[in-house]
């Protein structure tokens, strides 16, 4: 079995040196790198892989992720398939209600029914099919081969079902601890089987939290706030608690961090993500793959730990943790 890791990596910085610091995360090791879709910065996701494109051979490229609300379906086809194009065989689309993005236009976020359809238009316009839009069909005139696939991010119960319906896989926020990981593919497993799918063509990756550091910094996150009235434990989603009660752990949705103990924290930290030095992440990430592997591979995507005001920072300390400790620790498992 292998584990292949991914890296969160904002828009933070002007574009080129966004694209540049992609490129150090290919002679990392990364397996690939999710760019998040937050047009408030005023730099936009797919102008960024598409110059990442063009400075890396071998990286997986996505958005992570884009939203359902402020792109058309057509929109978002033309440009997962533009950078597909420059990119052949390495571009994924990652699709979700919306957060951020969507809270900065002033919008809701996008319904399950909503998501459902869009997922189901743009992957059929990816792969070159006529496809109903309003009152008639389209097409993609220049549809590249192979197709993109098209990913859900899912935190709650209906999400997971929903990616198990209608898409191609599905990046879970449930944590690794194998109780929590078990309900959640089962959630999948029930949307692919409402629609008459195999749950086992479900691909999947596993949003984990990381904090490289000494256990005494790194343990402290879940006893912070994201932001001002926001628990670091209810961001992006309040399921989060869900999944750590599975876990064996209960904390109500309307806990104060500071009310959680040090001890407390350090068995949040084990379900939750990679919290502590860089030799243990990579061991957890050695016991996770035993624990919840599926097949022949584990696919995790790093979530930096980050507040509202530093989110835009890049993962510097990650990316050299995985160089130099955690990618040769796997690799040499």
């Amino acid at each position: 079995m292998s584990v292949k890791v991914d890296i969160r990596v904002p828009v933070g910085r002007p574009l080129r040196e966004v694209a540049d610091f992609i490129a150090r995360c290919e002679d990392a090791g990364f397996n690939g790198v999710g760019v998040h879709d937050h047009h408030h910065t005023g730099r936009d996701v797919y102008v960024a892989l598409a110059l990442a494109a063009e400075r890396t051979s071998r990286l997986t490229l996505y958005p992570a992720t884009s939203n359902a609300v402020t792109r058309h379906p057509l929109v978002l086809a033309a440009l997962g398939n533009s950078v597909a194009e420059l990119a052949p065989g390495r571009f994924l689309l990652s699709l979700a209600p919306g957060f951020l993005s969507v809270e900065r236009a002033g919008e809701p976020q996008a319904r399950r029914a909503h998501l459902r359809e869009t997922v189901r238009t743009v992957r059929s316009l990816l792969r070159g099919e006529n496809t109903p839009l309003g009152a008639r069909e389209t097409v993609l005139t220049h549809p590249v081969t192979p197709s993109p696939e098209v990913y859900v991010l899912a935190a709650g119960p209906r999400m997971l079902e929903l990616a198990g319906e209608v898409a191609d896989g599905v990046m879970m926020f449930v944590g690794l601890h194998p109780d929590a990981v078990r309900v959640a593919r089962d959630h999948v497993a029930a949307g692919a089987r409402r629609a008459g799918r195999d749950p086992a063509s479900i691909k999947e990756i596993f949003i984990v939290t990381t904090a490289v550091g000494p256990f005494e910094e790194t343990r402290e996150w879940p006893r912070r706030e994201f932001r001002e009235g926001q628990s670091f434990l209810t961001y992006p989603s309040r399921a989060n608690l869900r999944w750590l009660r599975e876990a064996g752990i209960d904390l109500a949705d309307d806990h104060r961090p500071g009310d959680i103990s040090p001890e407390l924290a350090a068995k949040i930290c084990d379900a939750y993500g990679l919290f502590g030095p860089a030799e243990y992440c990579a061991e957890r990430l050695l016991r996770a793959r035993e624990e919840i592997g599926r097949g022949d591979d584990l696919h995790v995507f790093f979530f930096p730990a980050h507040t509202f005001a530093s989110g835009y920072d890049l993962p510097e300390t990650d990316v050299t943790a995985f160089a130099k400790t955690i990618g040769p620790r796997l690799g040499g498992s």
